[in-house]
């Protein structure tokens, strides 16, 4: 059994998947010319390793309940996750939903879609592009409903024994998902103008086509807490586990240079998944650079990771609107600087009087039903 710990490490990850999602959003403002690069571009995979992260942290924390009290308990589960999610999430919507001015592009989804998670099936990014980033969010909210339930019921029963096989089955079960979407869904319509919607409404927003990132996470918490013979093992060797997760990004990085092609919508999004597999491997490892490395930046942008980004789009877009009436230019690097302190702010101001409050709310409800 693996004592509790505090994961500094994946501060570092956590700081780095908000950064790569924050310069890649920050491009469908005016941005200044020297973003206009395949990396900055790339960011958009900052999401696949906040999945990761999720499916670890997550994970990591039913099978210690299970392996402390032989039980799951769902409803101290649901009320953690109600308390850190639901405040902050429902905070910005609903100055989506009456402040227009926040809006950075066309409408909202439609608003039962936004208030049960729903927003990432069938979702139209031409027309409903307000918001839109709260895909990932219903991802993982999915992903928290069902993964105690399905946990409870494969070690409480003879699956327990095949367990070890169901992960990389998830795994190539998205794959398939993915193979059957292009071809049958997406591949004859190539030419077709609507061709970039379907793409995002098949292959980018649905949770069963993007299950790789959060299993890998899974995986590694599996690892952590039921292998500890292979951690022995793998600690010797915790930079070059780092290391192999660097060479395995970069190659994620050529295949999906075109995003949208047919080796990107196939492998690029698992090539990803283990490549930051690998980087949280490495950073849960005593042994590693990330297990080991302080950073009061890095801690703290990862405190603020989830309030930045929920509001950074909208207050972005406020902020340029801001400068542009004062005569600075949409493009500049003064702007950038601009936007990113403000969007900090915001997201210390949510830290402040949304997040923080509920966690001492969540505490006393907890106690209640310890």
């Amino acid at each position: 059994m693996k004592p509790d710990h505090k994961f500094i490490g994946l501060d570092h990850l956590r700081a780095l998947a908000i950064s790569l999602v924050f310069t890649y959003h920050y491009t469908v403002f005016q941005h200044p010319d020297w973003m206009n690069n395949r990396f900055i571009h790339f960011g958009w995979c900052g999401v696949d390793l906040f999945f990761v992260l999720s499916g670890f942290l997550i994970s990591n924390q039913l099978f210690a309940e299970w392996q402390r009290r032989n039980r799951i308990s769902l409803g101290i589960f649901y009320v953690k996750r109600a308390f850190r999610i639901f405040p902050p999430y429902f905070f910005v919507l609903l100055i989506y939903i009456f402040i227009p001015a926040f809006h950075e592009r066309e409408t909202l989804a439609p608003l039962w879609k936004m208030f049960t998670f729903t927003q990432n099936y069938n979702q139209n990014i031409a027309t409903y592009g307000t918001f839109s980033h709260a895909w990932s969010l219903c991802v993982e909210e999915q992903f928290y409903l069902f993964l105690p339930l399905l946990l409870i019921g494969i070690l409480s029963s003879r699956l327990k024994q095949k367990s070890g096989w169901l992960i990389p089955a998830v795994f190539l079960l998205t794959l398939l998902l993915r193979w059957v979407a292009w071809n049958l869904y997406l591949k004859p319509f190539q030419d077709s103008d609507d061709f970039l919607v379907n793409w995002y409404r098949l292959i980018y927003y649905p949770t069963h086509a993007r299950l790789d990132g959060l299993i890998t996470g899974v995986g590694v918490a599996a690892i952590y807490r039921f292998r500890g013979n292979w951690i022995s093992i793998l600690k010797k060797y915790a930079n070059g586990i780092l290391l192999s997760g660097l060479v395995v990004f970069i190659i994620s990085f050529y295949v999906c240079i075109d995003q949208h092609a047919a080796a990107a919508t196939l492998f690029g999004f698992s090539i990803i998944a283990i490549a930051f597999g690998l980087f949280v491997l490495s950073a849960i490892l005593p042994g590693s650079f990330l297990f080991r490395t302080k950073s009061f930046i890095t801690r703290n942008l990862a405190m603020l990771s989830y309030s930045l980004y929920l509001s950074h789009k909208g207050i972005i877009h406020l902020t340029q609107k801001w400068l542009a009436e004062l005569g600075i230019s949409g493009d500049s690097n003064l702007t950038l600087v601009i936007c990113i302190l403000t969007c900090l702010t915001a997201a210390i101001i949510m830290r402040l009087l949304i997040e923080k409050p509920f966690f001492s709310l969540r505490n006393k409800v907890l106690r209640h039903i310890s």
